[in-house]
């Protein structure tokens, strides 16, 4: 994900569109989106989010829980937070354009620290700048807390993507009004899955927003558009350029964890080798905690820490006659820090915000297919199973997920051709070595700009 801080080729990209008018069992967790690293995020849970600029200011908008019907529990509201940042603002006379950033599947917070890319660029366009928190996630919460809203079969049907860009459409236009903007270009920006929202923002809104910044938005990762093993393949890819040596340690690891599992007491050795917090009550669950940490350096490999690169130095640089588990393990410690204990539900915390409403809205519409593949992949092989996502969805949430929903609505099929006709100005951003690229619209260089 690239909107943390890589502001020179953004600002030209940005500049010509404003001068123009989870599933358990033996299928490993989904890979997440979300704009920032995890690691990231617990930093900056550590530092206190409290601690940002006077400049950011917090405000509430009462938003409609259902923009599409008018039953009597449609007009329900519930609070939904933004914040403005006015600091480099021009003011309306001047129509110095509004950049609109996109929360998505965790709380605003973290993108107000972490995201750089908005407070780089306004200065040079005297810009308005706007966050806004996606429904259900941070203090946008309908119907009091998260965990009674997601246990409501009725409230949790309106955690959608639609709802969610609706939500923004409403809250864009009330700024507007309130800074007396009406003539003020609205740029949309988002990461990952804020990222696609972006992009269908500007297609299905094309009257509120001159144009969007989609930075690594898988939005072909739907309906059979991107093939299944496409984000693991890169996975595979970069780990591979990146250390030869590393790769094969992997790549070889996945049955010495099975070789060693298979001993009377091969759990209880690998606890003891990997440090768990708790005893493993199978072998699955450390290979699933693996799969996420290098997943995660892969898609979140960026400067100034290049974290894949300390991963495979953890590994390579293991003292000689170290086991291959040994090596893994020190590629853990390198990457995670020298804990006395690692926790195997790190990636996948029950109490988790993201991760509870993600395995809701992957249940739902967000389909992704995404699965290992075999050849030289350095992953063991784990198919999408569709029919066991279905069943493990319903067990959950006792709904059916809709895995053609996101193109039958937005669109996806002849998607270049949609794009062209409908909706231009819109930057999609992908870089190559982000797993994500492989569901990504992208044609020649680092993005494409459809105009």
């Amino acid at each position: 994900m690239d909107l943390v801080r890589h502001p020179f080729h953004h600002q030209l990209l940005l500049f010509s569109l404003i001068s123009l008018s989870y599933v358990s069992g033996t299928q490993f967790s989904l890979p997440r989106l979300g704009a920032l690293r995890r690691t990231i995020r617990n930093k900056l849970d550590i530092e206190s989010i409290s601690s940002l600029s006077k400049d950011f200011k917090t405000f509430f908008y009462s938003q409609t829980l259902d923009h599409f019907n008018y039953k009597p529990e449609s007009f329900t509201s519930f609070q939904q937070r933004y914040v403005i940042n006015s600091k480099y603002w021009g003011g309306a006379n001047t129509s110095s354009p509004i950049l609109v950033y996109f929360g998505a599947e965790e709380s605003l917070d973290y993108d107000l620290s972490g995201i750089g890319f908005l407070t780089d660029n306004a200065p040079r366009f005297k810009a308005l700048l706007v966050y806004i928190e996606h429904r259900f996630y941070g203090k946008s919460i309908p119907c009091g807390s998260r965990e009674a809203a997601l246990r409501n079969a009725s409230i949790r049907g309106y955690f959608t993507s639609a709802q969610a860009i609706a939500d923004y459409a409403a809250v864009i236009l009330h700024i507007k009004k309130t800074f007396f903007a009406k003539n003020s270009p609205v740029i949309v920006i988002g990461g990952s899955y804020g990222g696609m929202l972006a992009a269908w923002f500007r297609l299905k809104y094309p009257h509120v927003a001159l144009g969007a910044l989609a930075s690594s938005a898988p939005i072909l990762y739907f309906d059979e558009l991107a093939p299944h093993v496409g984000y693991y393949a890169i996975v595979t890819k970069d780990f591979k350029e990146t250390s030869e040596s590393c790769y094969e340690t992997i790549r070889k690891s996945w049955d010495e964890i099975d070789k060693v599992a298979s001993k009377s007491n091969g759990l209880s050795i690998l606890s003891m080798k990997f440090k768990t917090c708790e005893k493993l009550k199978r072998s699955f669950d450390l290979k699933d905690f693996l799969d996420s940490i290098y997943s995660e350096v892969a898609q979140y490999d960026h400067p100034p820490s290049y974290p894949l690169n300390i991963i495979c130095r953890g590994i390579d640089g293991a003292p000689k006659g170290t086991d291959i588990l040994g090596r893994i393990f020190a590629g853990v410690v390198a990457y995670m820090g020298n804990n006395s204990c690692y926790d195997m539900n790190e990636f996948n915390r029950p109490n988790d915000e993201t991760y509870i409403g993600w395995r809701w809205q992957t249940c739902s519409e967000m389909v992704m297919p995404i699965g290992h593949e075999n050849n030289d992949s350095m992953f063991p092989p784990s198919p999408f199973n569709l029919t066991k996502f279905i069943r493990k969805c319903k067990s959950l949430f006792g709904v059916r997920p809709r895995p053609h929903w996101v193109t039958t609505y937005y669109g996806g099929h002849d998607l270049k051709l949609i794009l062209h006709r409908f909706a231009s100005n819109i930057i999609f951003s992908n870089g190559l070595r982000d797993p994500y690229s492989s569901g990504g619209y992208r044609s020649k260089g680092i993005g494409e700009h459809i105009r």
